[in-house]
């Protein structure tokens, strides 16, 4: 079994993400991740470098103050000065199984290349995932499509060695953390404290969770509910093919299917019955469990795109 998932531009799927997480895989930047990092990072540097025009968030103030020109030496205090700022969560601590699937949503999004990020901030990123390093990140502080300011920040403060983070279950500063792996505080660059905290992965982080979870219990209820049709000596009609053929909703389709495929070699159901119909809660299964079905395949698709998209602003 392949234990390194390779971050690439291949679309990554809940189901990826589900084996990722369960596998206990680690992360690393495919050669293709590394090349549009560095070539994206060159690019910005390269324009700085030659152009004096100003760039919100990147020699500009932030909000109300994108009118403010920021010299060329203060530009990387301004992006550490954002994370700091923007650290100020609060509520209940995010569960570390949440802050696993944010690193990994972050990492993604980054090694797109078009964040501007250095390559050394992803890699460290990286560092953190597959070591099991949890930046203490707190439930409240996001604005939703605005960004999940407060909540990526909380994840990016440990690159500065500030914070705090959970590492083999102890709650530690993260300068210790640093310390202890010997490395050094990142010195973020033009715009990476923007790229770190302009995003969506705390809120499709617990999308993805709560998708993962949905799936199964759904899988659960067709089968306790093919136990039960079982148990009550059901009958198997309701739940033919040809029936869902001609109402076609794909959730029903896959529902009856799933029911055939758990009642196959069954000689409960094959015995006669004595009773010419079931109760509509049997009857209805495939209708009911394949609704929430298509209404699961819906929220997938939506986060599906989001995970693969790069959010951060400019």
């Amino acid at each position: 079994m392949e234990t390194t998932h390779y971050i690439s531009s291949n679309t990554l799927t809940i189901e990826d993400i589900h084996h990722i997480v369960v596998e206990n895989k680690k992360l690393a930047l495919s050669e293709e991740a590394k090349v549009n990092i560095q070539k994206c990072r060159d690019y910005l540097d390269q324009k700085m470098d030659s152009n004096e025009t100003a760039i919100y968030g990147i020699n500009t103030g932030f909000g109300s103050l994108y009118n403010i020109k920021i010299s060329q030496e203060n530009l990387s205090q301004l992006q550490e000065n954002l994370v700091k700022s923007h650290a100020c969560g609060t509520g209940d601590e995010v569960p570390q199984e949440i802050v696993k699937i944010m690193l990994l949503l972050k990492i993604q999004s980054l090694s797109y290349g078009n964040s501007g990020v250095q390559l050394a901030t992803t890699e460290r990123l990286i560092d953190f995932y597959n070591n099991e390093i949890y930046p203490v990140i707190y439930t409240q502080g996001s604005l939703g499509a605005s960004g999940d300011l407060a909540p990526l920040a909380h994840l990016s403060l440990p690159l500065l060695g500030e914070g705090e983070v959970y590492y083999q279950g102890n709650k530690v500063p993260a300068k210790d953390i640093l310390a202890h792996f010997g490395w050094e505080a990142m010195v973020l660059q033009s715009k990476e404290g923007l790229a770190l905290l302009n995003g969506t992965q705390f809120m499709s982080a617990y999308g993805v969770y709560v998708l993962i979870k949905s799936c199964k219990y759904s899988y659960l209820a067709d089968l306790i509910g093919t136990i039960s049709l079982e148990g009550f000596d059901g009958r198997k009609e309701p739940f033919n093919e040809l029936i869902h053929f001609i109402r076609p909703h794909k959730g029903q389709i896959i529902t009856a299917q799933r029911v055939n495929e758990f009642l196959e070699g069954s000689e409960i159901i094959a015995q006669t019955k004595q009773h010419v119909q079931d109760p509509y809660s049997f009857r209805c299964i495939p209708q009911v469990h394949g609704a929430s079905k298509d209404a699961i395949d819906y929220v997938k698709k939506v986060f599906k795109t989001e995970i693969n998209s790069v959010t951060d602003n400019p």
